[in-house]
């Protein structure tokens, strides 16, 4: 079946199940303003694979279920982030894991903006958590990989309550909904796809989407000083999610979605 096709009937369904969703249900769950600017849509974002096993194969998952999206492709491509810093490279999403330590944050997503476009992105998976019994499952790992990644297209989160039941649009619940038990939340949702339509329904004069160049030593000095996040602008759920900016002048922002680990 074409995108087109494929893509109303979807819409059709996700229609009608507005009518009996919760009222929790986000309206909008932007993050902000903030979206690639390209010149035409479909647009096909780079996906820098900077992962070891068993990762990669939750990445292509990741990738596959958000390219559904009728505004939205992702493709991956060989890394070029410095692996453990996974420092950005322009007009591209670089996504890393390591053994980033005993600091509480099993995903971090991070976007660099220039007024309200995005110009780099970065994920990075937590291995300390990751071997863990809690959190060494298919689910988790996939929830977390689909939802850090989806961060960096400009989304937020649907819903933020993780005791809540968990939110369903289109027969299916969402990587973007916080949830204290992630089975069944491994993919977006229609209202993800939906959210995806509206802010990318609208095109630019210009394009920050770009192919892959080498990391210069310049941009890899200027990322490794990113562990500083800066303002703390948001805590979610008593303290499980979190998000910050940090100014870095002249319209030139980096925003950085938590995801804390149970505490």
């Amino acid at each position: 079946m074409s995108r087109a096709p494929r893509r109303s009937l979807l819409l059709t369904a996700a229609l009608a199940l507005t009518l009996v969703l919760p009222a929790s249900v986000s309206a909008d769950h932007s993050w902000g303003s903030y979206h690639w600017a390209r010149t035409a849509n479909p647009f096909t974002l780079k996906l820098g694979d900077k992962l070891t096993n068993p990762w990669p194969s939750y990445l292509a998952t990741t990738s596959a279920d958000w390219s559904v999206s009728d505004v939205l492709d992702t493709t991956i491509v060989p890394g070029t982030a410095v692996k453990r810093l996974c420092s950005a490279t322009t007009g591209t999403v670089q996504v890393c894991n390591s053994k980033y330590g005993n600091n509480g944050w099993l995903g971090v997503a991070q976007i660099w903006v220039s007024g309200s476009h995005i110009t780099k992105a970065t994920v990075k998976v937590n291995d300390t958590y990751f071997v863990t019994s809690t959190y060494n499952t298919p689910e988790w790992r996939q929830m977390v990989m689909c939802q850090e990644v989806g961060h960096t297209f400009g989304l937020g989160h649907q819903d933020e309550d993780f005791s809540n039941p968990d939110l369903v649009a289109g027969g299916k619940e969402s990587c973007m909904d916080y949830t204290s038990n992630p089975i069944g939340n491994g993919q977006p949702n229609d209202h993800d796809y939906d959210q995806l339509a509206t802010i990318y329904g609208h095109l630019d004069s210009t394009t920050t989407v770009a192919s892959v160049p080498a990391a210069s030593a310049a941009a890899v000095a200027d990322d490794a000083a990113d562990a500083a996040w800066g303002r703390l602008v948001e805590v979610t759920n008593g303290g499980q999610g979190a998000w910050y900016v940090r100014d870095l002048g002249a319209g030139n922002l980096i925003l950085t979605h938590v995801f804390w680990a149970n505490r």
